[in-house]
């Protein structure tokens, strides 16, 4: 896979700032000016990703759709209510994060952070999976049982890091033998994650790939409110995602790359019972910070049957939320790869492409400028490419960015 990194030393966005705007208001107010590679200036005013897609059926009204497990969502604004046996959602019932779910075999659970520094010099992604959807490894264990393999034994953590320093990136895969999951604490090899009610502490002890460098430290997320709003992604029910904290606070303290910041962050989980490619085409995602801390995230999911679904929803810090319709879909240029990607915009014009984060045959993660609910938003933004990702000569590259240690 490609990786492009310019300009590691400088910032990575401005200061967060409160934009408000108007359909001629100029998209550049208070923003950085574009950015080549992967880092080099700042890259938002505040954090922000918009999360796109969702289909119809399962979901007549955003307002009023059904929740996995047997809950119901509140109409409009508000927290869901009903009940639900066992853990969903990768969270427990009070919305916290909860790391003992059970997983179906050949599916998959993840719980996803991304942060950015108060002063835009850094920012990072974390990823733990249960049962990892990229891995080459899991497709070719389903291969040979029929389509069904065990999901614990194909665990890792993914770590992306970004500004002073370099990039740094890991996605180490662990066998079984070296993971374990309780309701509050999930090992993956020497890295951990840990929620004590109140936080979510991140231990990380892992090696860059492909250059091999140390990557170790600790990142703690403090949620300000826990959300527990919970979709389907697919008209059978089977793919699901919600936000868990989307307006948080991170403190990060790394060894190596020696550094230590603070900033605001967003948690949210994905989970589903079958093969992520047995469920989808591809989908587009991003979120932004508003103005006044909320957090709205657009999901657009192309679905391999059926029609395409977005769902849209603002959530606010004391974990309330709000469905809002997504404006027209605007196509992006494509990555370096050549992947499609497409973003939502209030404005005429198409969102303006900052930068590029990351750059893979199968996922892209980019920084725009666009407009939303009447302001002026960064977002970051992903897309993913099933056919691209299950296709021959990306399964023969991914072990060299993912190795296994069973």
């Amino acid at each position: 896979m490609r990786n492009q990194q310019s300009g590691a030393d400088a910032s990575l966005w401005p200061r967060n700032q409160g934009l408000t705007a108007t359909s001629g208001s100029n998209l550049a107010a208070g923003l950085c000016a574009p950015v080549s590679g992967q880092w080099g200036r700042p890259l938002w005013p505040g954090n922000t990703r918009l999360d796109v897609g969702l289909r119809a059926p399962l979901i007549a009204q955003q307002s009023a759709g059904p929740l996995h497990g047997g809950g119901q969502r509140a109409p409009g604004a508000g927290r869901t209510h009903g009940s639900h046996v066992g853990a969903f959602g990768g969270r427990d019932a009070d919305g916290g994060p909860r790391f003992d779910q059970v997983v179906a075999p050949g599916g998959y659970l993840w719980w996803y952070v991304d942060a950015l520094s108060d002063d835009g010099e850094y920012g990072l992604s974390i990823i733990a999976f249960v049962g990892s959807v990229f891995s080459p490894y899991y497709a070719l264990a389903r291969s040979r049982a029929g389509g069904v393999a065990e999901p614990e034994n194909h665990c890792a953590l993914n770590v992306a890091l970004y500004g002073k320093g370099g990039k740094r990136w890991t996605m180490t895969e662990r066998g079984r033998s070296h993971i374990s999951r309780s309701a509050q604490h999930y090992q993956i090899g020497p890295s951990s994650l840990h929620w004590d009610g109140q936080a979510l502490t991140i231990d990380i002890d892992e090696i860059n790939v492909p250059l091999p460098m140390s990557v170790r430290g600790r990142v703690t997320v403090r949620p300000e409110g826990l959300c527990n709003f919970v979709t389907p992604l697919d008209n059978e029910g089977l793919h699901r995602w919600g936000p868990i904290a989307p307006c948080s606070r991170v403190e990060v303290e790394m060894d190596n790359p020696q550094f230590n910041w603070r900033g605001h962050a967003y948690m949210d989980s994905n989970e589903g019972d079958e093969p992520v490619e047995n469920g989808f085409q591809d989908w587009d995602w991003a979120r932004a910070e508003m103005a006044n801390g909320d957090t709205s995230v657009v999901y657009d999911v192309r679905p391999k049957q059926g029609p395409g679904r977005v769902v849209a929803q603002r959530f606010s810090p004391d974990g309330s939320y709000t469905a809002f319709t997504a404006p027209a879909r605007h196509n992006l240029p494509p990555s370096g790869w050549r992947l499609s990607r497409g973003m939502c915009s209030e404005s005429s014009q198409a969102p303006e492409l900052l930068s590029t984060l990351e750059d893979t045959p199968f996922y892209v993660r980019s920084l725009l400028r666009t407009q939303l609910l009447g302001e002026n938003v960064t977002a970051v933004h992903e897309s993913l490419d099933i056919p691209r990702l299950v296709s021959l000569p990306v399964r023969f590259m991914l072990p060299f960015r993912m190795p296994r240690r069973a």
